[in-house]
């Protein structure tokens, strides 16, 4: 690496907060910093879930005033990166058709009956390789189709979330690879845009922009934005922009494929590395998915709703008067009853309930199960069922990939949790490293120092990260009773096929 003393910006835009991470080159170590943080979270209007675009970008401009005010006025890259599937229309005038729909949204009820009844759910899963669930752009789109929305009509433009913030910064529309292929209408076989997928589903191609790499470089920020920042001209670069392949950038592995990753936060995202995608019959069965990488790799991997129900059961108990920290509720978690409930955190009873604790009561009620009595029960309940399913579906990426899988890595904001980290160690019978939590933004920052060529490889820019990025090594215990729960949960969840 050359050039130290370079200085990129990450800005990284989750489902609950966003935030601004300064990244420095000091003596071969990166040095983070976060300087601005802010809510990103759904806004309810007449029965719609949207999100505010325009203030996030008005948040995204107040961190580039404050970067200048903490580090002056050169700074080297921006990258964007966001949360997966959804998106912004423009009218020709490139202005927005409307403030972007929330994939927790209902309008994609019904959606997959549609689709289905156009195209036949083996032939999408064979044109894409992704995974079915609800809220992919496909379907967000077909409701807009069978709706006969007007925004569909007006719109010459359809850009996912990151490249809307690049085209604010930079009035370069596109789309990038990592993020185009989270949307289920992306060909991972001919690299490019679906065109059958769209006229099956009557969505006009035209309004799908020119697919860019990871590391493009998109073009000067806008010299308005940078002058009432502070700062010199910039260049605004596209990293991975979905959060998860930024994340998975980051990944402090050893070259080899005896390992995977599990990219743990509000979602839990697990899989391998892949240089093609895997598209075949018993893949789809298993609803696993193939998502872009750096390096025209593929995140071969299934998507798991993390620490969602924590962070929803959190929320809810505030509301009651119980204010807690995630930390509190670990400590809690620690200290109650082992294995009081078997949940499925993927049932669709968990993914935008009113009440999370309800949800939970309802499932155990539905499987014969006993409810949960403390807080602390509920929550160790979902971290325990987190790990048990992570190991349900770490062994079904080992049959379907051949692979013998000997250490997972936990990378995000997640890996702090080191009750999970314990219990996800447990269930696999593998050690389990975890960190760096600001995977995301050091895989953003990475690509950046690639385009502005002040790393030579992704494998040096891990490399580096495997040298000074503090990590912990939580080594299996008690894999018996684990083996036990893990045939116990089987049964209770067969239960909800009953």
């Amino acid at each position: 690496m050359t050039n130290a003393g370079k200085r990129f910006l990450a800005f990284d835009l989750g489902a609950e907060s966003g935030r601004a991470v300064a990244a420095v080159w000091r003596d071969r170590q990166i040095e983070l910093e976060e300087i601005h943080r802010f809510p990103t979270g759904a806004t309810e209007i007449l029965g719609t879930l949207y999100w505010d675009v325009l203030a996030f970008h008005r948040a995204l401009c107040d961190a580039l005033t404050l970067y200048a005010r903490r580090f002056g006025r050169r700074l080297d890259g921006i990258g964007v990166d966001t949360w997966g599937v959804d998106f912004a229309l423009l009218d020709r005038t490139g202005a927005l058709v409307a403030n972007p729909v929330h994939y927790r949204d209902a309008r994609t009820e019904g959606m997959w009956d549609e689709a289905f009844r156009r195209m036949p759910r083996e032939e999408i899963f064979r044109r894409t390789g992704i995974q079915f669930m609800p809220f992919n752009t496909l379907y967000q789109m077909l409701s807009l189709v069978v709706n006969r929305s007007p925004w569909l009509e007006s719109a010459r433009t359809l850009l996912l979330m990151p490249s809307l913030f690049n085209y604010f910064f930079t009035g370069v529309a596109n789309a990038e690879f990592t993020h185009a292929t989270t949307t289920q209408l992306y060909d991972p076989r001919e690299g490019k845009w679906s065109e059958a997928i769209l006229a099956a589903m009557e969505i006009p191609r035209a309004i799908f922009p020119e697919i860019v790499a990871p590391g493009t470089i998109l073009g000067p920020l806008r010299p308005r934005i940078a002058d009432e920042a502070g700062l010199d001209p910039v260049r605004v670069i596209a990293p991975a922009t979905h959060d998860t392949a930024s994340a998975v950038a980051a990944v402090p592995a050893a070259p080899g494929d005896d390992w995977a990753y599990l990219s743990s936060g509000t979602w839990s995202l697990m899989g391998i590395e892949t240089p093609e995608p895997i598209i075949n019959n018993t893949v789809l069965r298993e609803n696993l998915t193939n998502e872009g990488g750096v390096g025209r790799t593929f995140r071969f991997l299934k998507n798991i709703s993390g620490l969602w129900m924590v962070q929803e059961c959190r929320r809810r108990w505030a509301k009651e008067g119980h204010e807690y920290s995630y930390d509190d509720l670990t400590q809690l978690a620690g200290h109650s009853r082992s294995f009081a409930a078997y949940l499925d955190p993927d049932d669709l009873l968990f993914l935008n309930p009113d009440s999370m604790p309800a949800a939970i009561a309802e499932f155990c009620r539905r499987t014969g199960q006993r409810v949960p009595e403390t807080h602390g029960e509920f929550v160790r309940s979902v971290l325990e069922s987190l790990a048990l399913r992570y190991r349900e579906v770490l062994d079904t990426i080992r049959q379907i990939s051949g692979r013998m899988i000997r250490t997972l890595h936990i990378v995000g904001g997640g890996s702090r949790n080191r009750l999970l980290n314990q219990f996800t160690a447990d269930a696999l019978g593998i050690p389990v490293v975890a960190g760096p939590s600001e995977a995301t933004a050091l895989g953003n920052v990475l690509v950046q120092a690639i385009a502005c060529g002040d790393l030579a490889s992704h494998a040096e820019g891990r490399a580096l990260l495997r040298a000074t990025v503090a990590l912990e090594t939580f080594e299996p215990r008690d894999t018996a009773r684990w083996d036990e729960a893990f045939a116990q949960r089987r049964a209770v969840l067969a239960r909800t096929r009953e």
